[in-house]
Order: structure tokens, then C-alpha cells, then sequence
């Protein structure tokens, strides 16, 4: 099977991935998203120019450990960086041609117009978003205006502590279903590592105690 090209991106609830500047300073943060293990599942990021300013506002080249991140873009200069690629070619082209070699899946990062671009060239396997318990009222919208695109429910999950809401989605006819929501940790794990950190922390109370 061919890698999956997946969009994995986190919106308002009222269909935004950024506020008109592309911030993404209301993006609601929950303990039990293993960030770790989401990053696991791909090797090579995709996006577009205008989220690329956004990951390098604040300095560097926008390179991701472990991951090769791809940027396409009329603008800027194809060149090459430790971990980056900036191209000029047509996305359709080149995602095509990474579809088919092996690897893990391919990390559609942003934004909305490449997502556009790239569903209606039928490259796009899945559609997972984290809905976030926030109404932007305006901003870049999960998808540009265009054809409709049929969805077919994978898995979700509800995180209570911060109401963000996990959505799986396989595109209708993509040879990549959508894989289940597996970056949220279980409760059951959180409390094991909760008591571990309780009885760590009432070791060192007690050897402090011994040694006062």
C-alpha cells in the first residue's frame, strides 16, 4: 500500500486552522495528547508558504526532528536547508511521487489552499482534525471554497479536561483509511504515571527527612 497523505491539523469549531494572520495562539493545550507519539507516524511533513512564515517567525530554517519537512512555494527560492526542502514544482507532482516510495505516512501540515490543491488532485487519504472548544470568527478556513469531498468516520475521541474533540476521517474512495486516534493517552495510563510520580515524590520528602 502506498503512504498516506494526512491532513492532520487543529480548528476552531466554527472551521478555522488560524486567525486571518495565521496565529494559532487559541489552540487549546491537553496533558493527554502524546505529541511524541503523533510525530511517530509520519517521516515527511508537507505545507505550503504562508504556514512555513509561521513556523520559522521565530527563527531557523522550520526543520522538525525526525522529519523531513517539504515546502512548496511561488515566492521563495527553491533551496535547500539541514531537514528542508523549499520547491518550486507543483505539489500534485511531487506528493504524487512521494506517495510511492516507502516510508511512513505524509504529514499534510498546512495549509488550507495546498490541502485544496492536493484533495482535488484525489492525493489526500485522510482528513483528521482536533476541534478546538474555541469560535474564531474569522480567520483561514480548514478548506478553501470548492468541490465537495465525501468523509467516512474513522474513529474519534472526547478529551473531558480540555472538550477538544479528536476526528479520524478516510476520504471516500482514497486507497489509505484513516488510522484510529491513537496520540491520545489512556487514562489508565495517566493515573499509573500520576502515582508514580506521587511515590517518587514522597521518596525524596523522606530521604530529605533522614538527612535533616
Amino acid at each position: 500500500m502506498s503512504r498516506r497523505v494526512r491532513y492532520h491539523v487543529a480548528a476552531s469549531l466554527d472551521g478555522f486552522i488560524a486567525r486571518p494572520n495565521g496565529e494559532y495562539d487559541w489552540i487549546v493545550m491537553d496533558p493527554s495528547i502524546d505529541f511524541a507519539a503523533l510525530y511517530k507516524e509520519f517521516d515527511t511533513v508537507v505545507m505550503g508558504r504562508k504556514t512555513y512564515d509561521v513556523t520559522t517567525a521565530q527563527g531557523g530554517h522550520g526543520a522538525i526532528p525526525g522529519l523531513d519537512v517539504v515546502v512548496f512555494s511561488h515566492t521563495l527560492p527553491a533551496v535547500t536547508y539541514p531537514g528542508v526542502r523549499i520547491l518550486n514544482d507543483d505539489p500534485r507532482r511531487v506528493v504524487a511521487e512521494l506517495k510511492k516510495k516507502r516510508g511512513r505516512d505524509i504529514w499534510l501540515f498546512g495549509g488550507s489552499e495546498i490541502f485544496r490543491l492536493l484533495l482535488d488532485a484525489g492525493l489526500v487519504d485522510t482528513v483528521e482534525v482536533a476541534i478546538m472548544p474555541v469560535l474564531l470568527g474569522e480567520g483561514i478556513p480548514l478548506l478553501p471554497p470548492g468541490a465537495s469531498a465525501k468523509l467516512v468516520l474513522a474513529d474519534h475521541k472526547i478529551l473531558p479536561a480540555s472538550g477538544i474533540v479528536a476526528l479520524a476521517y478516510s476520504v471516500a474512495g482514497s486507497a489509505g483509511a484513516a488510522p484510529r486516534v491513537r496520540y491520545i493517552k489512556s487514562i489508565k495510563n495517566r493515573r499509573k504515571k500520576a502515582t508514580r510520580t506521587k511515590k517518587l515524590s514522597k521518596r525524596r520528602v523522606a530521604r530529605r527527612v533522614r538527612k535533616s
